[in-house]
């Protein structure tokens, strides 16, 4: 079973920068796409920023201009660098693959970033 192993959460002031990483325990097959979503405490899981193999990148729209997403779908590897860090980011980030003709859903199991005011 793939695992997806995610560094770099913590806790930083407003406007502070942080740095997210993940990789893949083993090669993962025909990835379609890698990512990060967050989820804050009672409120649905979000997509944050994905790369799209054909390398399309996708961000939300509250993460325009202050987040960058980077890394290799081949290798397994996906980074998140986050600048102009607001409270309303503090959220779980949680690592995401999507592989194969099935479509299948690979998960980390998450880290905390939170950002005081």
């Amino acid at each position: 079973q793939v695992q997806l192993v995610e560094s770099g959460g913590g806790l930083v002031q407003a406007g502070g920068s942080l740095r997210l990483s993940c990789a893949a325990s083993r090669s993962i097959s025909s990835v379609m796409s890698m990512g990060w979503y967050r989820q804050a405490p009672g409120k649905q899981r979000e997509l944050v920023a994905a790369l799209i193999s054909g390398d399309s990148i996708k961000y939300a729209d509250s993460v325009k201009g202050r987040f960058t997403i980077s890394g290799d779908n081949a290798k397994g590897t996906v980074f998140l660098t986050m600048n102009s860090l607001k409270p309303e980011d503090t959220a779980v980030y949680y690592c995401n693959a999507v592989a194969g003709l099935a479509r299948n859903y690979y998960w980390g199991q998450g880290t905390q970033v939170t950002v005081s005011s």
